[in-house]
């Protein structure tokens, strides 16, 4: 990098804020204070909260990447899938927030039993586990891209920073640095598109390389969309229950905020998913093929002024740590609130929760980073941390807002399905040799999931008796239909 003394000085006073902002929001006197922020927070903020969430690492490197190869279509990975989950999302908001649980597990035992809630605990660890690894990944490789260290080291020290200010403040202090993170990134978003629009000399000199290249369809939206609906329906799926996100719409002081939340994020990822896209076109012109170190990073290392390229790297910076400290904090509230308050000390004083909350985002983190310095892959990751959500929780958690019939026990054979049926294709993605009849994360093996875990919570829900009281009350408390 031109000048690394810039970088590190601008980067070490971000950094000071967070943990500044950190540290002034570290008092929480109870769990629904320390991962809620006390349902005080406006709409606005958890729309920005939860676009930084999503608009992260994965958006920033991969996306450009994806984008330089094959072109617009290259929106269905990230951006397709983000804006399914978000009006799905939009539909289901009220009833999440007239529920009124801390944490997704809790809203399933009203609905069901303590032994799905049990069971969604898992799938949630699990996927905030892989989802934190992947971030930290990214800020491994992007560490290692600007500094003289391993990828090791920048791995460790990405994970640090994030937990240092996400073990004093809790939620609050996550959606408040989140909001400085936004700012951050959105800036080195729109100096990215930028400079890669002036350089290349625009779309047409996109449409000419393409030409060139042999790429028929490159500035087509439509072109191999069938290759992509692999990540549309597992991304898609999983996202909408995504935990972190439900989080911040139970969060919502009211369910009207809860809406208006999903609302405002569903425009702002448009344009913002777009860009990025478009960043990626951009950079076809400019680069042959992807650096190893990936095109951002590339991009900022090598801008002549070394003022700009340190704020661009703090951006980038900011994107993967707000996505990272979003999911390290919902893990620690299922470790807290779904395992300790509930299994292991129901009895615990709300000061003493807050402890486990913070003993909770450490184990977490570290969890996350001993997975990582062991894998360094980003999309496949993704894809199968999804896919465990996608088919042993959408199904159960969707239908227990709208159908009454549904079971207990069909959602436990359903869930443990999903969970064997993941499990299954994880340990094939991972090298062994196991027979499978699909293509390892594809459209079908997506599909499969995702129907049968669907036909066996409906059967089962036919063959057993359920509570219909029980199940019927949640639905009115929930009032879902009732626009």
């Amino acid at each position: 990098m031109p000048n690394t003394t810039i970088t590190i000085l601008l980067l070490s006073l971000y950094l000071l804020a967070l943990i500044v902002i950190g540290i002034w929001n570290r008092k929480s006197e109870s769990s629904e204070d320390f991962f809620l922020a006390s349902r005080k927070l406006p709409a606005w903020l958890l729309a920005v909260t939860f676009v930084a969430s999503w608009w992260g690492g994965g958006s920033a490197i991969d996306l450009v990447d994806h984008a330089h190869k094959n072109g617009l279509s290259s929106f269905w990975i990230y951006g397709v899938p983000v804006l399914l989950a978000t009006a799905l999302m939009f539909l289901f908001a009220k009833g999440i927030r007239n529920v009124g649980s801390i944490s997704q597990p809790q809203l399933m035992e009203q609905r069901y039993n303590n032994k799905v809630s049990l069971l969604l605990t898992i799938f949630i660890i699990i996927f905030m586990v892989i989802g934190s690894t992947v971030q930290i990944i990214v800020v491994g490789k992007f560490f290692h891209a600007f500094f003289d260290i391993s990828y090791e080291q920048g791995a460790i020290l990405g994970t640090l920073i994030v937990l240092t200010y996400s073990l004093f403040g809790g939620f609050k202090g996550v959606v408040l640095t989140d909001l400085l993170q936004f700012v951050f990134f959105l800036l080195t978003g729109v100096l990215l598109f930028y400079i890669t629009y002036n350089q290349s000399g625009g779309i047409e000199a996109v449409k000419s390389t393409a030409i060139t290249n042999q790429k028929e369809g490159y500035i087509s939206f439509f072109t191999n969309v069938s290759d992509n609906l692999a990540y549309v329906i597992t991304f898609g799926t999983s996202w909408m229950i995504q935990a972190n996100i439900w989080q911040r719409i139970s969060a919502a002081k009211k369910a009207v905020d809860a809406k208006k939340m999903m609302i405002i994020s569903f425009i702002a990822f448009i344009p913002l998913y777009l860009m990025v896209t478009y960043t990626g076109m951009f950079a076809s012109v400019l680069y042959e093929t992807v650096p190893k170190s990936g095109i951002v990073p590339d991009l900022i290392s090598n801008i002549p002024n070394p003022i700009i390229s340190a704020v661009l790297f703090v951006g980038l910076s900011a994107a993967i740590m707000s996505t990272m400290d979003s999911l390290i904090n919902t893990g620690a509230l299922s470790l807290t609130v779904d395992v300790y308050q509930r299994h292991i000390n129901p009895n615990a004083s709300p000061s003493h929760n807050v402890t486990i909350g913070r003993i909770s985002t450490f184990l977490l983190g570290a969890l996350a980073l001993l997975i990582a310095l062991k894998i360094q892959s980003v999309l496949r990751i993704s894809w199968i941390g999804s896919d465990f959500l996608t088919s042993g929780a959408f199904i159960p958690l969707v239908l227990g807002f709208l159908w009454a019939r549904g079971t207990s026990k069909a959602a436990i054979i359903s869930m443990l399905f999903g969970l064997l049926f993941s499990t299954y294709n994880l340990l094939v993605a991972l090298g062994l040799d196991l027979p499978v009849a699909w293509e390892t994360a594809s459209t079908e093996q997506a599909l499969i999931g995702i129907s049968i875990s669907f036909f066996l919570y409906v059967i089962f829900s036919f063959l057993t008796e359920g509570d219909m009281e029980k199940s019927k009350k949640f639905i009115a408390k929930a009032n879902i239909l009732n626009r």
